[in-house]
């Protein structure tokens, strides 16, 4: 499935009518989406980059996420595989990330450095095949990959039901602030198909703090 072809403003070509045929359909997003007109979901490009940031902010706060990565990008500027071997787990750690995440992110460099992975395909495979393909590289999960298929692959119609941020912002504006379960989110969100990413990222811009982004 190829890549869905941008704007010049770098805004995926399919956010204009996602947004009006949600707003038309759910009486939430409906709300939610016009507080936001001239922000969108963008690709964060680089796709070892990407992965990297997902794995170090992995089962920490969106405050503690943007400081790590904010010094890992000041310990290897290049953020290139080569760069990340380069700089080797002792100064990896020094950055705030736990030796397993330190582990998990030279696994990932070593693999892109050595072309044991084809980013270069992922564009071409459907969702389900990206996510079984990512899931192979040590410390990446559903969750992780599902972050690539939103923040680098930019596919319309992804629910990634094991995020918290998603799952509270469904408590907070569909069930009034009651715990929800994943099949209560399924639920709720089969009314997106086939823009589930779009009501996604508009449910996050619904919380305070906004998810970080990977």
């Amino acid at each position: 499935m190829p890549r869905t072809p941008l704007t010049a403003l770098n805004c995926p070509g399919y956010w204009d009518e996602a947004r009006a045929d949600l707003i038309k359909r759910d009486r939430i997003l409906r709300r939610l989406i016009p507080k936001h007109p001239d922000v969108f979901l963008s690709s964060r490009g680089d796709p070892f980059v990407t992965l990297a940031r997902s794995i170090t902010g992995q089962q920490i706060s969106v405050k503690a996420a943007d400081s790590v990565w904010g010094r890992v990008v000041t310990a290897v500027p290049r953020m290139t595989p080569g760069a990340f071997v380069s700089a080797g787990h002792d100064k990896l750690s020094t950055c705030g990330l736990s030796k397993r995440k330190c582990e998990y992110i030279l696994d990932l460099a070593e693999k892109f450095k050595s072309k044991h992975v084809h980013p270069q395909q992922w564009d071409e495979m459907d969702d389900e095949a990206v996510i079984a393909d990512l899931i192979q590289i040590r410390g990446i999960g559903r969750w992780t990959a599902e972050m690539f298929l939103i923040f680098n692959l930019l596919r319309p119609n992804v629910l990634p039901l094991d995020d918290v941020g998603l799952l509270k912002s469904i408590s907070l504006h569909y069930f009034s602030g009651e715990p929800v379960s994943r099949s209560e989110a399924r639920e709720v969100a089969d009314n997106w198909e086939p823009w589930r990413t779009v009501a996604t990222w508009y449910l996050w811009r619904g919380l305070d703090p906004v998810p970080v982004e990977y």
